[in-house]
């Protein structure tokens, strides 16, 4: 078989259901072996921008558990989507990403390719050079033979703890050779569980704990990891409150013991507490040393961060792996207590606007019209405390944060979703600014092509209102 059928037969033998593309001319033996009648293949879904595809494999992976496979044009391609892989990376999303190279410029007796090659595709070191930061694991395949092999570790580190988006550079020539197709078996990894010993010491040091405080931030991504914590929260009597920006549904919002997101700095809840569990939370809040006497606990698949240059809070006991296990072990170990923490009731009336309409009247409008099995994906910056707040119907697994520290995913992102759910409906809820960001032409043509249908809810403040607030935060007498 050719390479491109071998780089195919791998993906498919790792499970890899699709390949979201937005590829180049270096993928014309990868659409040769696309076209042939073999069966088995992945599902191959074409976008028309970097960004869409890339936002694609991210929502597919989030709302499916299974790894996808992205396919860019070489150099360019990849950088005009790094963004999205330095989200993937620091969200943890598994995914295999692969970028075409030239290495013979089409020097005989090399098969020929075209002149952009040498003039203006290639640096040194190719893509997986420029790449290397970006994601999890970069490699230039450099021997023919070692493609099928490649894929499959490839597709191994990806979905291995902490999980990430793992980067493979082919070459063009080495998918046009005749090749051998030798895969032996390659198992995933699973994801590492806490030591019995450790969840143990958690348990008591929970149970001694006057006031203890729930923070998360990405425990939604896998709801078994909601049920459990709702478990424990309840067996505590504990409040739960969700990190600054939530990825996910961490805990369900009409239930007793939420307590909210985390607007301010501190949590008044956070200064009251003996005991602070973070589960899956990046920034329970802010500075970090802005509280440093209370004890804190740690569990996480990445407790301390890696991918930040700073974290910097106090831990005085740390459990890497696994949530959703972790939590339902630790549940059958706490003591039930009798008394539990009650939120105070929030107003959830929000008045018809005599003006312009608001945010919040739009995120209400939305909790009462949407569907019971829609989801919901927010590229929201200003509007998101109203839009976290009043969509409290949605469950975990219909609600996922965009915004990985750039903005323009979230449509593509949304594609993503709809591809793996195309039963359910897909709403975003998205700023006018991250809008503009967003490939949107490129984005809609690709839903309109792949019959993915989503909708839309802009909420327009006719400017970018987080740059004109610091601005007046930071000089209040300034010009």
């Amino acid at each position: 078989m050719t390479g491109g059928q071998a780089l195919l037969q791998a993906l498919g033998a790792m499970g890899v259901e699709r390949i979201f593309a937005s590829p180049g001319s270096d993928w014309a033996p990868l659409w040769e072996a696309l076209a042939s009648p073999e069966r088995g293949y992945p599902e191959y879904v074409s976008s028309r921008h970097e960004e869409t595809a890339l936002g694609m494999a991210i929502g597919y992976a989030k709302s499916s558990g299974k790894l996808p496979a992205v396919v860019l044009h070489t150099t360019v391609g990849a950088m005009h989507g790094s963004m999205l892989m330095r989200s993937a990376l620091h969200e943890r999303i598994p995914m295999v990403i692969l970028a075409g190279e030239s290495i013979a410029f089409g020097e005989p007796p090399a098969r020929k390719v075209g002149r952009q090659w040498l003039r203006l595709l290639t640096d040194v070191g190719g893509p997986a050079r420029l790449m290397e930061h970006c994601v999890k694991h970069s490699f230039a395949l450099n021997v023919s033979a070692l493609l099928p092999k490649t894929i499959q570790r490839a597709c191994q580190l990806a979905a291995a703890a902490p999980r990430g988006p793992v980067f493979v550079s082919i070459p063009t020539e080495y998918l046009m050779e005749d090749m051998k197709l030798d895969l032996a078996p390659a198992a995933f990894a699973r994801l590492p569980q806490p030591s019995p010993a450790a969840v143990e010491e958690l348990a008591r040091a929970l149970d001694a704990a006057k006031n203890p405080v729930i923070v998360t931030e990405e425990a939604g991504r896998d709801p078994a990891a909601v049920r459990a914590l709702v478990s424990v929260a309840e067996a505590l009597g504990a409040p739960v409150l969700e990190g600054w920006q939530p990825y996910y549904v961490n805990f369900p919002r009409n239930h007793s013991l939420y307590a909210g997101v985390i607007a301010e700095e501190v949590h008044p809840l956070l200064k009251e507490s003996d005991l602070i569990f973070l589960v899956e939370s990046v920034l329970p809040w802010h500075p970090p040393s802005a509280l440093s006497a209370t004890k804190v606990a740690v569990l996480a698949e990445d407790p301390l961060r890696m991918n930040l240059p700073y974290w910097g809070f106090r831990t005085d006991l740390v459990l890497q792996g696994d949530p959703a296990g972790a939590l339902e072990f630790l549940s059958k170990r706490i003591k039930k207590r009798s008394g539990t923490w009650q939120a105070k009731s929030q107003p959830r009336d929000v008045p018809q606007p005599s003006g312009a309409i608001n945010s919040a009247w739009v995120a209400r409008e939305l909790n009462a019209a949407m569907p019971a099995d829609a989801i919901v994906v927010d590229e929201t910056i200003t509007h998101r405390p109203d839009v976290l707040r009043l969509l409290d119907r949605l469950q975990p697994g219909s609600y996922f944060e965009a915004s990985y520290g750039g903005l323009g995913g979230g449509l593509g992102i949304a594609l993503g979703v709809k591809n793996a759910h195309p039963s359910r409906p897909v709403i975003i809820t998205i700023g006018d600014g991250a809008f503009h960001y967003n490939p949107v032409v490129g984005t809609f043509g690709a839903a309109q092509e792949h019959g993915l249908p989503i909708l839309v809810v802009l909420f327009n403040n006719s400017g970018y209102a987080s740059q004109k607030r610091d601005v007046s935060n930071y000089y209040p007498q300034g010009a």
